[in-house]
């Protein structure tokens, strides 16, 4: 049995039709804020991410990637496409409040599940849809990964090396920005929801969310009609603002403003550049950025980073370690926010999760139980829907549930 849930969303059910990756951000945020979260996964399948593996959790058949996303949650095994298990998951909007879906467009209608067939039988029931291109326009019946999207969206054209292939960033970030957009909505849709006693359907397409976070690029183009160029580690509007190399290794400094710059000249014997108008203001600065990153890698070479890091700090300018993973979980900061959680697991087994990192004074966070084994609430949930024993033993004879 899971803790009960103490968050501020406590008392809502939420019937979760998603997998991968931008759905189950958007479900597990919300059991995190005290929602009851029930996974609909296929029999015998589950969600495509316990396949996810290597890596495992330590001593489980659990791929971390799955484990990292699905805590919270209550794990019912359904065949959609199953009358049978149509009838379920209706059972259960019965008395949800909100329904995550991120199947391709229109493919939940094949089952009667999609938002025109259930909005007029549940009129209060939250819908969130989030796929690759939104339930419009002409990309809306492609499917959408999230290398695709951050290739479509503009932000590998802007990284990488200057002179070297576009990049994508290092994560799953158009996955993880259309899970985040997605709780935004559905929390949205709660409070117009009090107010009016109307539910509503969210329509997330991820490369709408990935146009959304090119924020200052995205305004640098829309402001010149220019497309920005790669600037690899430099900042598009700040000098300096990068990575520099360092005696033993690199840094990231950031210098983001002229009084900043000054106090770091006159720190580390630049004094003559303040008076040189290629360096005196940060529009300058990268008008030359050139000329002041070769200025600026002359002097940081100078010295290691641990002891480039102290100095800095004393001046409040800007500056950090380029960490490893193994560096972040260790670092005493990371530490101290309580970033790493551990949660009995179903196995037996204890495991890491990364923890939410929205801190709320009176309702923060709860942590009731690690992501499910598949089908693992799949009896307690029918049997709480009023399905009876026998009814139960049937339904898994015949492969529904």
């Amino acid at each position: 049995m899971t803790a009960e849930p103490t968050g501020p969303l406590k008392g809502l059910r939420v019937v979760d039709l998603t997998r991968v990756l931008a759905g189950p951000t958007a479900t597990q945020m919300l059991g995190d804020l005290g929602a009851e979260v029930i996974k609909i996964e296929r029999p015998e399948a589950g969600d495509d991410t316990r396949g996810f593996a290597p890596p495992y959790v330590p001593n489980t058949r659990e791929s971390a990637y799955f484990v990292g996303v699905n805590r919270n949650k209550k794990s019912v095994t359904v065949d959609i496409a199953k009358p049978e298990g149509q009838a379920i998951v209706h059972r259960l909007l019965e008395t949800a409040d909100i329904l995550v879906e991120n199947f391709k467009v229109g493919a939940l209608a094949k089952y009667g599940l999609g938002w025109e067939q259930l909005k007029e039988k549940y009129p209060k029931l939250i819908y969130c849809s989030i796929t690759g291109f939104g339930q419009t326009g002409p990309y809306a019946p492609r499917p959408g990964y999230d290398a695709l999207i951050q290739a479509m969206g503009g932000v590998m054209s802007l990284t990488g090396e200057i002179e070297g292939e576009p990049q994508k960033v290092g994560i799953p970030v158009a996955d993880l920005f259309a899970g985040l957009y997605g709780t935004i909505g559905i929390l949205a849709a709660l409070r117009h929801r009090e107010a009016t006693g109307q539910g509503q359907q969210i329509d997330i397409g991820m490369l709408d969310t990935h146009v959304a976070w090119l924020a200052n690029q995205g305004m640098n183009y829309l402001a010149t009609g220019e497309n920005p160029p790669r600037l690899s580690n430099q900042h598009p509007n700040i000098v300096p603002y990068q990575v520099f190399p360092t005696a033993d290794g690199y840094m990231v400094l950031s210098i983001g403003n002229d009084p900043t710059f000054e106090r770091f000249c006159r720190s580390f014997g630049l004094e003559h550049l303040l008076a040189d108008e290629r360096y005196a203001t940060n529009a300058a600065r990268v008008a030359n950025r050139a000329l002041v990153t070769e200025t600026m890698t002359t002097v940081t070479r100078t010295k290691p980073t641990r002891e480039w890091i102290a100095q800095l700090e004393a001046l409040k300018i800007g500056c950090g370690p380029i960490n490893t993973l193994r560096d972040v979980f260790a670092d005493p900061h990371v530490v101290a926010r309580n970033m790493v959680v551990e949660m009995p697991h179903a196995s037996g087994e204890t495991v890491k999760v990364i923890a939410n990192p929205v801190k709320l004074s009176a309702t923060p966070p709860d942590y009731r139980s690690a992501a499910p084994l598949l089908g693992q609430h799949t009896e307690e949930v029918l049997r709480g829907l009023g399905f009876a024993e026998a009814e139960i033993a049937t339904m898994k004879q015949g492969g529904i549930v």
